[in-house]
């Protein structure tokens, strides 16, 4: 089944959700970065998380969202828009430890909690939007929703989640965004937190089988949410042979004719992707010859 995310309506309009699978869509991730489990679960969740506040974008605007905790991943970079595309990757992505004391894969461990979570959004301004806040917890659900308060003002609860299958595939992933809207009644947000506290984690409400509509029900209650919109969701990056191949000519015929020289070829790799470009001497002589 294809990923995709809803945004829906709760309470009366005093509740904004949205919820996605992504399963899919982080298994791709995987696949092209060989991400071990614990790097698959940092960089699953950080993607998972970004493609919902995507989904609050309009038109052509987009976010990148950069996670640095200290930990040995490294940092996670994220990039996604309002259509449901993303991409990302992490520095270090064979990084893997034992569970955590829950029997969890210890994410906080490998993010580390010593950094930053920084998100830029470009909405067609000059200069883009950005916001910081100090990681608190590593574990990235909870970042999220730290950020969520203190640079949007906005009181959120942040879930997401990836299971790893022991051949290191993705098994499900997914996650879950609820805001309050200003004015909410206090009965209603007492109702949300202590359904927050009993409910399974994420990816396991996934790996049941329950859609996106089906957990948001799960959190806000059956008959209390009016789904506004569904949205493909995939990965999706930006790079192509024609933009590598402007960038090298943008170098100018002098870089070129000193790649041909030195190297005889060159090569290019999207960090975003993992794909690899290459460009032979006598491709290197024809974008010489467009340089000039």
């Amino acid at each position: 089944m294809k990923d995709y995310l809803v945004k829906a309506l709760a309470y009366h309009n005093q509740v904004r959700a949205y919820a996605v699978n992504t399963t899919v869509t982080i298994g791709e991730a995987q696949r092209r970065h060989n991400t071990w489990p614990t790097a698959s679960a940092a960089l699953g969740r950080s993607m998972t998380a970004s493609v919902m506040l995507g989904a609050m974008l309009k038109g052509e605007e987009k976010l990148t969202v950069k996670i640095n905790g200290g930990g040995p991943i490294g940092t996670i970079l994220v990039d996604t828009n309002a259509k449901g595309e993303v991409r990302g990757y992490v520095s270090n992505p064979q990084t893997h430890f034992d569970l955590n004391k829950q029997g969890k894969l210890d994410v906080k461990r490998a993010v580390g909690t010593n950094g930053l979570l920084t998100i830029s959004k470009d909405i067609g301004l000059q200069q883009p939007f950005m916001g910081q806040i100090p990681l608190i917890s590593g574990e990235i659900g909870e970042d999220f929703t730290s950020y969520l308060f203190h640079s949007e003002q906005t009181p959120s609860a942040v879930g997401v989640g990836v299971l790893v299958n022991p051949d290191n595939t993705i098994q499900t992933a997914g996650g879950f965004i609820i805001q309050l809207m200003p004015g909410a009644e206090d009965e209603i947000i007492s109702t949300i937190e202590e359904r927050l506290k009993g409910m399974a984690p994420i990816s396991s409400m996934i790996a049941e089988g329950m859609t996106p509509e089906q957990i948001l029900e799960q959190v806000l209650g059956e008959g209390n949410v009016n789904i506004l919109e569904r949205m493909p969701v995939q990965f999706q990056c930006q790079c192509s042979k024609e933009r590598i191949t402007n960038a090298i000519v943008s170098l100018g015929s002098a870089e070129i004719q000193d790649m041909i020289q030195t190297d005889g070829q060159a090569e290019a790799n999207c960090h975003f992707c993992n794909e690899t470009y290459h460009f032979t001497k006598e491709n290197l002589e024809i974008l010489m010859e467009t340089a000039v």
